[in-house]
């Protein structure tokens, strides 16, 4: 619907969550998604669909009954082509013109996402007219299905099991590494795919954000902050956020006061979510964020989920002129919804964050972790 409403003929998909997300197919998603060119899909707005495999894997692609052919993959990168890339990028054009006028016609326009820019050249010089695919395929991705939502479901179900572990887990005296390695190794063991980014940190990592997890010292009684970002069971993002205290004295009066105010932030953001409201109502109606932490903010209010961040997203009132966009928040959409409370000058900060999905008589939580008890105090 999406590409028809563009009058895309054909989108060629070289993402490799775009890929899954179309065709259910998954192949060494890190590597291919740094190596970009190594496998494609082939995406007609009617027809079969054809999907282009790494060297040695088609067996992955066959059998499923989203894609129809399996072809070897052509990779048109310097790495693999050397000083004959010039070939290798022709090549790899000539393969999907060739494709494109059999299944689709002479002169379509054609979505493409990331390939070399001499391929993309090479694909012009055939006469078809090149979009970038982002737009169609995030809207599409935007709009969540019921298997969808099980999906999504599945995956928080696991990843709350691993945070409950690397909860249990907290001692001071252990690294940061360490302790976010239990949540890894139960990520796994439970079928998730990977994590993301690398979001664990305690005391003063914790502040500004996103610091990465190092070999830095969990030492006692600080906040340990934790973003998850789990690619997860059935390859759907389980993306909530929650901060925990380390023990064993209880929190101090300004670790509370930190986290009470993430925690409403978070409350009140949730509170105004509904279907129908424009990206620029909801920026006019979130939290005010004070003075006193705008300069360390996470640079957005809300986003979109999906098999990762997607479409929507959603600024805070001090930054949508700037930088946000209109929209409407429709039912279907899985929405996060993030703080981040840190003041500049300060060694500690809280981040929390819901996962929800937009229903047609409101919202529903997703993301069932519980909060710190002993922060909320």
């Amino acid at each position: 619907m999406e590409m028809a409403a563009r009058d895309i003929a054909a989108v060629i998909l070289t993402d490799a969550v775009n890929i899954r997300y179309a065709t259910g197919s998954r192949n060494m998603q890190v590597f291919t998604s740094r190596n970009p060119a190594s496998r494609y899909a082939f995406i007609p707005v009617e027809g079969p669909v054809t999907m282009f495999e790494f060297t040695g894997t088609s067996h992955l692609s066959e059998g499923l009954a989203t894609v129809q052919e399996v072809r070897p993959a052509l990779t048109a990168s310097f790495v693999a082509a050397g000083a004959n890339i010039a070939a290798a990028e022709q090549a790899w054009a000539d393969q999907i013109a060739s494709l494109v006028h059999e299944r689709c016609g002479a002169g379509v326009r054609i979505g493409v996402e990331k390939v070399n820019a001499g391929a993309a050249m090479a694909l012009v010089a055939h006469g078809f007219e090149l979009v970038d695919a982002q737009e169609p395929v995030e809207r599409a991705r935007a709009i969540k299905s019921k298997g969808e939502l099980a999906c999504v479901r599945a995956s928080l179900r696991a990843t709350e099991i691993a945070m409950h572990r690397l909860e249990a887990a907290i001692q001071p005296g252990q690294t940061e590494n360490e302790l976010w390695s239990v949540f890894h190794q139960s990520v796994i063991a439970l079928g998730g795919d990977y994590i993301e980014t690398r979001l664990m940190t305690a005391g003063d990592h914790t502040n500004p954000w996103f610091q990465e997890t190092s070999n830095h010292v969990v030492d006692p009684n600080v906040l340990i902050a934790f973003d998850t970002d789990v690619v997860g069971v059935c390859g759907y993002y389980s993306d909530f956020s929650r901060t925990f205290h380390a023990g064993p004295a209880a929190p101090t009066p300004r670790q509370r006061e930190l986290y009470r105010i993430a925690h409403d932030q978070v409350l009140h953001n949730l509170g105004i979510v509904e279907p129908g409201l424009s990206f620029r109502e909801y920026s006019e109606r979130a939290w005010d964020l004070p003075d006193q932490f705008a300069a360390n903010r996470y640079y957005l209010s809300a986003h979109g989920v999906g098999m990762t961040g997607e479409y929507p997203y959603l600024y805070h009132h001090r930054d949508f002129d700037g930088a946000g966009y209109d929209g409407i928040i429709e039912p279907g959409m899985t929405l996060c919804v993030e703080s981040y409370i840190g003041a500049p000058g300060e060694a500690e900060g809280v981040k929390l964050e819901q996962q929800i999905v937009v229903t047609k008589a409101g919202t529903e939580l997703l993301s069932l972790y519980p909060f710190d008890a002993s922060l909320l105090r």
